[in-house]
């Protein structure tokens, strides 16, 4: 079985406990804390998804995390679960498998527009409407800012994107001058 697969089964396993308990976007906050804990420790990592340690150990140091940001007890059962298949290194994708799918019910969708400078409040409002048009759903911008694209925008959305960067169209440019 395919780690996605994986992930997106035991995703689909929190929503729907979520949904049951009316607690959806709880379990959602405590995977991301989860999974934003290991991905800033790679001790923590090692520890939790190596099978040489002692279980007890590690429930104690998942235990502890878990209280650190006030876990529900779902999570808490989700994390031991997890633990005791061995399966911990599947946090951080199931947390943004969870992520995707509650944004998805919520008819919003997560997108990353790169420009070379910052964007004005207008010109951000101008590329969150189109993106929404194109989209049909609600979007959710992440700002970034990368100056070797030289001008124009970079907008993903999904696992589509849409690259107005000048840098690309010079690059289709050379590529047509290059053509015989």
């Amino acid at each position: 079985m395919s780690a996605g697969s994986l992930s997106r089964r035991y995703a689909r396993a929190v929503i729907e406990l979520g949904l049951a308990q009316n607690n959806l976007d709880k379990l959602g906050e405590d995977l991301r804390s989860m999974a934003n804990a290991m991905k800033a420790s790679a001790e923590l990592v090692d520890l939790l998804t190596n099978p040489v340690a002692r279980k007890a150990d590690r429930k104690k140091v998942v235990g502890a995390l878990l209280e650190r940001f006030n876990a529900h007890q779902t999570s808490k059962n989700l994390a031991n679960l997890l633990l005791d298949g061995e399966r911990m290194a599947e946090v951080p994708a199931i947390s943004r498998e969870v992520d995707a799918m509650i944004e998805a019910r919520a008819g919003r969708v997560a997108a990353e527009v790169t420009s070379a400078q910052a964007l004005t409040p207008a010109q951000l409002a101008s590329i969150t409407a189109g993106l929404e048009k194109i989209s049909g759903k609600k979007v959710v911008v992440t700002k970034k800012e990368d100056p070797s694209i030289l001008g124009g925008v970079i907008a993903k959305v999904g696992d589509v994107i849409y690259d107005g960067s000048v840098r690309s169209q010079l690059r289709n440019l050379r590529e047509e001058l290059h053509r015989p």
